[in-house]
């Protein structure tokens, strides 16, 4: 990825240019033509998908119309103070404040405006929110709420370009002026912009940044989109952009193995637990599942086994994921605990006083029904999702520098920028990708440098 000179003269011109046609981009998109921007998406992939289609889809939003609804009452303030516990306080305070004051209305905006049919998740809970706050489309599929976006976006005549790979950034001084999008004929386009907005995620693909950053996961599975290269770090790096939390990270504990299908934290929150290859507990499952990768991969194999029961199961069935598991077989279930200990392999003493016995990691299980047969098992292992460290924004989405200005007409949103999990993986909350990735698509999308300025 590089930084080249202003070419004498573009291929073709637009007011907004986005890289990236995940949520992040989409959303902007919607914004910036709402705001009556010219708009170009660029997409290096054959169709807009992002990591966004390999998550669930969930958005966090507080104060929501869908929250009121339902009797949940919540505040911008309440979840700002959610993500920092969660976090360890590790946060820019302003920049949580954004993300959480701007989330209800993002949510509001989506449904209201553009008609994407996000409903709030009631039947449980996430680890770290106080309040219910999970916003998705009804198949509770990341893949379905980016079609709901492109579709969106086409019926407002965006004009969204894919397989373009996007090598060069060009630039005078401090300002953007384009990009280089190379095509599948091995030509190359040069289109100008007056403001260009990152929406290329993080760079959970590129194995040599995480073995740098993050060395704790580099050996994990990797269950993001392989276009998470780090481009946009790179770019912002070499316009003098500062960088922000580039060890922290989403993980997952229960990515099915080996069939690659993400099972729904719902089996452990409603009391599910996970065992090792003996039988026994490691760990509270109740810390979260980012931190369940690290505790996962430390048992025998780097594998675990999920136990729930099919009341349980009934829950998490509204998952598309959790369907598709059960279909491939993932999902063992059994009428006694010695029946599934002979289905899974493991000894069938351990399992049961496992079980039976209060959690010798202080888990509180308050709240949750005891596990009854029918039983469930799933054989799971944990995997990398994508990182949060990134590019430092300001309150406008724009790239900070590392002198504390911003770029006058570079943004970015996602995982292209900084998120607000800590340093680690355990400051990770459940929907905090997609929160950055929404509410500073919008963000950016709606903002706008001076025009006549930035065209001239």
């Amino acid at each position: 990825m590089s930084i080249a000179a202003s070419p004498e003269r573009f291929d073709t011109m637009v007011e907004t240019l986005i890289v990236g046609a995940g949520a992040c981009g989409l959303v902007a998109a919607l914004a910036a033509r709402e705001a009556g921007q010219s708009v170009l998406v660029l997409e290096r992939d054959a169709v807009p998908a992002g990591s966004t289609a390999l998550s669930a889809g969930l958005i966090p939003g507080a104060g929501t119309a869908q929250q009121a609804a339902c009797g949940v009452a919540d505040s911008a303030a309440l979840f700002a103070q959610d993500i920092q516990s969660k976090a360890g306080s590790e946060n820019d305070p302003a920049h949580v404040k954004t993300l959480a004051d701007a989330s209800g209305p993002a949510i509001d905006w989506l449904t209201s405006a553009h008609g994407v049919p996000l409903t709030l998740v009631t039947d449980f809970d996430y680890p770290g929110h106080s309040r219910r706050r999970m916003h998705g489309v009804p198949s509770r599929a990341g893949r379905d709420l980016i079609n709901v976006l492109r579709s969106r976006a086409e019926a407002l005549d965006i004009d969204i370009i894919c397989d373009r790979h996007v090598p060069t950034l060009f630039a005078r001084n401090d300002r953007i002026t384009g990009a280089q999008a190379d095509r599948p004929d091995g030509g190359a386009d040069l289109v100008g912009c007056a403001r260009l907005i990152l929406a290329s995620n993080g760079f959970g693909g590129n194995r040599d940044m995480v073995r740098a950053h993050m060395p704790e996961i580099a050996e994990a599975l990797w269950f993001g989109h392989g276009g998470n290269q780090g481009d946009a770090v790179s770019w912002g790096q070499a316009l003098g952009a500062d960088v922000s939390h580039m060890g922290a990270f989403q993980g997952h504990g229960n990515v099915a193995h080996p069939h690659g299908v993400l099972i729904s934290w719902a089996v452990i929150t409603q009391g599910g637990v996970q065992i090792n290859s003996d039988g026994k507990r490691f760990w509270d499952e109740s810390q979260g599942y980012s931190e369940a990768a690290r505790a996962v991969l430390e048992q025998p194999g780097g594998i675990a086994w999920t136990i729930f029961d099919t009341r349980i199961a009934a829950i998490a069935r509204q998952f598309a994921d959790f369907q598709a598991a059960e279909a491939c077989g993932a999902i063992l279930t059994a009428d006694t605990l010695g029946g599934l200990a002979a289905k899974i392999g493991v000894p069938a003493d351990p399992l049961a006083q496992n079980l039976s016995a209060h959690c010798p990691f202080g888990r509180d299980f308050s709240g949750c029904q005891p596990l009854a047969p029918p039983y469930c098992a799933v054989r799971v292992t944990g995997a990398l999702f994508h990182t949060q460290g990134g590019l430092r924004v300001d309150g406008r989405a724009r790239v900070v520098k590392s002198c504390g200005t911003a770029l006058p007409n570079l943004y970015a949103g996602g995982g292209a920028a900084v998120g607000v999990s800590g340093a680690g993986d355990a400051g990770y909350l459940s929907g905090n990708g997609l929160l950055a990735a929404v509410v500073l698509g919008r963000i950016a999308g709606e903002d706008w440098p001076d025009p006549q300025k930035d065209l001239d």
